[in-house]
């Protein structure tokens, strides 16, 4: 099983979600914003990929931010920030059962040597 993580109203997701539809794959889809962000699973993300991949730096809410939030990040502290702040995780994220890979961002190639 598939598990796509993201924000229904986001393109890319919207993008992951069009492909994923086409290729006739099922899947699960966890809304941040509905459905908050896990501690947890956000370090195990990031133990996989980097909390640099993970971090959506580019967005509105981590731009917005006080200074004092941005400085001196590190793997706690973005975690903790991503579990404040979902939108600030980029998206998607997707995983698959009994598969430790974990895919950021939508990269239809990427996706369709790792899903299909």
């Amino acid at each position: 099983m598939i598990h796509l993580y993201g924000i229904p109203n986001c393109d890319t997701v919207k993008k992951a979600r069009r492909w994923l539809d086409g290729q006739g794959l099922d899947y699960t889809f966890h809304d941040y914003k509905k459905e908050g962000a896990d501690a947890g699973l956000l370090g195990a993300w990031a133990d996989a990929v980097g909390w640099q991949v993970l971090l959506n730096r580019s967005g509105t809410t981590f731009r917005k931010l006080d200074d004092a939030d941005k400085r001196d990040l590190d793997r706690e502290k973005a975690i903790s920030l991503m579990v404040k702040y979902p939108s600030m995780i980029k998206r998607p994220v997707v995983t698959q059962e009994d598969s430790e890979r974990v895919l950021v961002g939508f990269a239809q190639s990427e996706w369709e040597n790792a899903l299909t």
